[in-house]
């Protein structure tokens, strides 16, 4: 008898520690934040997800209430700012803004040094961007179905430059190769400015690349846009079809924007990040300045964010396996 009032007198210790902490938890989650809040930008100044960053912090400090200092870690394709938020105290004031690079990375770089749906909490989405197929003039295609069938007429003869091997633009491409049936030669840039250059030259006869990098060559008719690649039609060209609904169905292929914090951040820290970004990705100046860049504001749920990285991760897997893709 003695001996099961000595295992119930424990167990009520262990469970009034438990709650205890989950007070002083609570406690704590309630008065972040408490100190200024770090984003790091895994890629280096000036480039999209930058100015994302700082198309929202100025809003995110008004409502948070406290200083925030954007941190551009470049290096390894995001994988270097990456890693420091991972090993970060996990309270909310690091935070990481990032890429679909880094569902692309899950099965394309090998040991990564850390695990994205382990050790990271989603937050939200802020922006999907805008990407688009085009091809220089000469290239004698007008829609998706014009250039599926030239290509097949014509296996490993059509050229289409991309930012580097591993790169989204490389992705879109080898999705698009795999899903048409088609084999479209390969010719990868160091970034998207190099591609560009030779994609206006002839060089290169096509490429799936952001749209807000292309669209004044667009506009001066130096390059011809086929379709979005995005599931959606964009904001910035509503009178073009996407990929999926010119003739390739089920085709998606986006560059989204989105927030991270370290596991085991509290929920309740996470959600009031989730609730006042959202908020400002309603600004009505927000979303001015972002769209003008080829950003379109999204705002998801934790949750859906989590389920949309999950999708990409198989989605990109996929891809990477059929090809046998390597990095360089």
């Amino acid at each position: 008898m003695q001996q099961l009032s000595s295992v119930k007198l424990s167990a009520t210790i262990y469970l009034l520690g438990l709650a205890l902490l989950s007070v002083a938890t609570l406690t704590i989650a309630a008065d972040y934040p408490t100190k200024m809040i770090r984003i790091i930008v895994p890629f280096p100044p000036g480039g999209p997800v930058d100015i994302t960053a700082r198309a929202l912090s100025p809003k995110l400090i008004e409502s948070l209430g406290q200083k925030i200092l954007i941190d551009n870690r470049g290096g390894a394709g995001g994988i270097v700012g990456s890693e420091i938020v991972a090993k970060s105290p996990a309270d909310g004031h690091t935070l990481l803004l990032c890429t679909t690079g880094n569902a692309i990375n899950v099965s394309l770089v090998p040991n990564l040094p850390y695990d994205i749906r382990k050790d990271f909490s989603p937050i939200t989405i802020a922006v999907i961007i805008t990407s688009i197929l085009v091809t220089h003039p000469t290239l004698p295609v007008k829609s998706v179905k014009d250039l599926i069938k030239l290509a097949m007429s014509r296996p490993n003869s059509l050229t289409y430059a991309s930012s580097g091997n591993g790169a989204p633009t490389h992705l879109a491409a080898e999705l698009f190769n795999t899903m048409a049936g088609v084999k479209m030669l390969h010719i990868p840039y160091k970034g998207a400015a190099p591609a560009v250059v030779d994609l206006l030259s002839g060089h290169v006869q096509l490429s799936f690349i952001s749209a807000p990098g292309v669209m004044p060559h667009v506009a001066n008719n130096r390059l011809r846009v086929i379709a979005v690649t995005n599931s959606k039609r964009s904001m910035l060209l509503p009178d073009i079809p996407t990929i999926s609904e010119s003739g390739l169905a089920g085709y998606e292929s986006e560059g989204w924007h989105g927030f991270f914090t370290p596991i085991g951040t509290p929920k309740v820290t996470i959600d009031r990040l989730n609730r006042e970004i959202n908020l400002i990705l309603k600004d009505a100046k927000v979303r001015a300045q972002l769209i003008a860049g080829g950003a379109e504001p999204v705002g998801l749920s934790p949750e859906e964010f989590a389920s949309k990285l999950n999708l990409e991760i198989e989605k990109w897997a996929k891809v990477v396996k059929s090809t046998n893709m390597k990095v360089d």
